[in-house]
């Protein structure tokens, strides 16, 4: 008997050690980590001769210092991390990326629940739609928040919030669901009833809503043109006529691109999950994908009542280092989308090294709350390596604040992800997307996290 007990204890122990072997591997220890194929960068390169795919055509750089202050003081512990440098590097992304927007909750938004229904998706959800008027008036800006809440988990529920490229009625084919996107614009003269609804659902794949909400998470999505809508008129749309204070009739070059605007408006959504008993506020993760990628990261990074940060395929401006000029750089970012970034952002177009920051200063803003940072084989526009290497420069400021960064030194494989520390990353088969597999890292992400604090899980 004592045998078989040594025997049971032996193997559990094997089992722990192979479980920790494997994940050490998988947690991107293996030097021969992801590299892009060779045969996609000629076919990229052919395609765009202009932009640099090959990974030996990247400059030499030198990456700012995140926890070197700008008069030359070495931050040594976190107390100066958080009272001196954070808000050094807060206000030089604000200045000379993305522009700063109006702080805090504006004093007349008001939140109207109008539709509440305990029963939906077959009595697995409780669906709510929340129409937030940002100035209190029916006729100013505002934006409709999908939240679908778990009915079999015991509230508050944590929450992932998420922007949505297409409308609210994209992400499921659930009829109740109120139409909206770039059909239906208010004031524009676009209203087109039929093609809205042809669209409902079109965007399912990327939301997979049961699983989410099998796993104990709710999620809370908005269509990010509510907020402002995504083509450049001069800052005429949206919520900018509103708040926008213009000097002799002008904007200043620091004032708040679309990207900014975004995230703000994200910011208001965590206004109603602080009003909405059923949502755990302290739990809410933020996620975007691509532009809205670089969202999540700024919302993140200014917000810090974000409990964990998901930025996925964001590229330039989002997780990627800008210094490596590898895929989409700031020059044609700034040229494709001027509207996104502030106009300082332009005066780097071709300078980056001269930029006072970097990618991985963005996620280090973050710490030490988690985030996790993904990347897609063919999608070499993106700059996979970039993106990982902001994580892995970010990791300094996350080890001095809690001891816990990246937990890996090199690039992982592919679909071999890194998520058991506080900075997790993976770069996924395919192309640029948000798909269920990315979903099912960023829920054993959150769950791990949430395990281990304080709160736990339903």
């Amino acid at each position: 008997m004592i045998n078989g007990k040594i025997l049971v204890v032996s193997l559990t122990i094997f089992s722990v050690v192979c479980f920790l072997a494997e994940d050490l591997c998988l947690g991107g220890m293996d030097k021969d980590g992801w590299k892009a194929s060779p045969e996609l960068v000629a076919k990229l390169t052919q395609r765009r001769s202009e932009t640099n795919y090959d990974e030996q055509k990247v400059p030499e750089y030198t990456l700012p210092d995140p926890l070197l202050m700008s008069d030359g003081t070495k931050v040594t512990n976190a107390q100066a991390w958080k009272a001196r440098r954070r808000p050094e590097v807060l206000e030089l992304f604000r200045t000379y990326v993305y522009g700063r927007s109006p702080i805090g909750r504006p004093k007349d938004m008001t939140f109207k629940v109008f539709d509440l229904e305990r029963r939906a998706l077959g009595g697995l959800a409780t669906r709510k739609q929340v129409a937030v008027s940002f100035t209190g008036r029916q006729d100013g800006p505002g934006m409709d928040i999908l939240i679908y809440l778990p009915n079999d988990r015991k509230k508050p529920i944590p929450t992932f919030v998420i922007l949505n490229f297409g409308g609210n009625h994209t992400i499921h084919s659930d009829p109740a669901i109120k139409l909206s996107g770039s059909w239906m614009r208010p004031g524009s003269g676009i209203v087109n009833n039929r093609a809205a609804a042809d669209s409902r659902g079109k965007a399912s794949l990327r939301f997979p809503v049961e699983e989410i909400l099998k796993r104990g998470y709710g999620l809370a999505t908005i269509y990010y043109g509510d907020i402002d809508p995504d083509f450049h008129d001069g800052f005429k749309n949206g919520v900018h006529p509103a708040f926008d204070k213009l000097q002799e009739g002008k904007r200043a070059s620091d004032a708040w691109g679309s990207i900014c605007t975004w995230a703000w408006g994200l910011s208001r959504a965590m206004d109603y999950f602080e009003t909405d008993i059923e949502i755990d506020h302290n739990r809410v993760i933020v996620l975007g994908h691509s532009r809205l990628g670089k969202t999540a990261l700024w919302a993140g990074a200014r917000d810090e009542r974000f409990a964990i940060v998901i930025s996925n395929d964001s590229g330039c401006g989002g997780a990627a280092l800008s210094r490596r000029k590898f895929g989409e750089t700031v020059g044609r970012i700034n040229t494709s989308f001027p509207h996104w970034f502030c106009e300082n952002f332009r005066k780097y177009n071709g300078k980056e090294d001269d930029l006072p920051v970097d990618q991985h200063m963005l996620i280090a803003l973050i710490a030490p709350r988690p985030v996790y940072v993904t990347s897609a084989d063919e999608d070499l526009w993106a700059d996979p390596k970039g993106e990982f290497l902001a994580c892995k420069h970010a990791d300094p400021v996350y080890r001095l604040l809690d001891g816990k960064g990246l937990g890996a030194d090199w690039m992982p494989g592919l679909d071999r992800p890194i998520k058991t520390s506080a900075i997790g990353y993976h770069v996924r088969s395919g192309r640029h997307s948000l798909t269920e597999y990315d979903w099912r890292q960023f829920m054993d992400f959150a769950d791990m996290h949430f395990l281990t604090s304080s709160q736990g899980r339903n």
